[in-house]
């Protein structure tokens, strides 16, 4: 599943190319995602004018001009992808069609159709319910070390399940969870709230430098995802721990570990992460 650097950098890509452009036509080729689209979804999109894209969690908002905001989630397998020039062949899993003026084309490919497509009232979007129980972005200057510190006390849960947590801090997922830990020298299995404020500081730091590195890189490419105009992301040439199960540490070349959190695999160092 594409995590927050993959979105952001969707988002940038998308931002770069359509922001000012007019929706000419939508186009629902298949109707029935995780969650069924508007029945007035091509109506309510044909016309409107694209004034911003932005984030939230790994949500992508399309912002219109009427006020309303397109989200997009790419669910496990989603893209989007533009295109400059009209497709002779739309593929099979080509579920969702936008037209732009000037002429550029964005394609929604789903194959699992777990993603989703939906229109929301612009000026309550926290209050919605796809927002409403999401905790806080780990890149605003607000996510201190300090708030993360008060969130981590509140938890006997291991850290590692308590910064994945969507309703606690958004977007660490599996990947840049296990780097992050592994740039505070923090064991994924210690209980949250023994976690003291100094490592809660360099736990913040890691978050936010390897997003950030991820960013820049475009990205980690694991299985479908791609960025908008659908090259891969490189961040997963960087992996310090993910992945690297037996193969050496990069600081003190003991081999690294794996064991399994909630169902996913965790990767670590036994000697550097404590």
């Amino acid at each position: 599943m594409p995590e927050l650097p993959e979105v952001e950098t969707v988002c940038r890509g998308l931002s770069a190319h359509i922001t000012g452009r007019t929706i000419v036509r939508a186009t629902a080729r298949r109707r029935d995602l995780r969650v069924p689209l508007p029945h007035d979804f091509e109506r309510s999109l044909a016309d409107r004018k694209i004034t911003a894209v932005t984030r939230r969690a790994k949500y992508i908002l399309i912002h219109l001009d009427d006020g309303k905001i397109f989200i997009v989630h790419l669910g496990m397998s989603g893209s989007l992808i533009l295109h400059d020039a009209p497709l002779p062949n739309f593929r099979k899993h080509d579920h969702v069609i936008i037209e732009f003026s000037p002429y550029k084309l964005m394609v929604f490919h789903d194959p699992r159709r777990f993603g989703l497509i939906a229109l929301a009232a612009g000026k309550d979007i926290e209050g919605n319910k796809l927002f409403v129980q999401l905790g806080k972005e780990p890149l605003d200057p607000e996510t201190t070390a300090e708030r993360l510190y008060d969130i981590l006390q509140h938890s006997r849960a291991p850290v590692k399940s308590v910064i994945m947590d969507q309703r606690k801090i958004v977007g660490v997922g599996n990947i840049y969870a296990c780097e992050a830990l592994f740039r505070a020298r923090i064991h994924p299995a210690r209980p949250a709230n023994k976690i003291t404020k100094k490592e809660t500081a360099r736990l913040m730091n890691g978050i936010k430098t390897v997003l950030e590195e991820a960013i820049r890189s475009g990205g980690s490419t694991l299985r479908d995802y791609v960025r908008s105009s659908g090259d891969a992301g490189y961040f997963q040439h960087h992996f310090s721990v993910y992945g690297r199960a037996k193969t050496p540490c990069t600081l003190c070349r003991t081999p690294l570990s794996t064991t399994r959190q909630n169902g996913r695999s965790t990767f670590f160092c036994q000697t550097c992460q404590k």
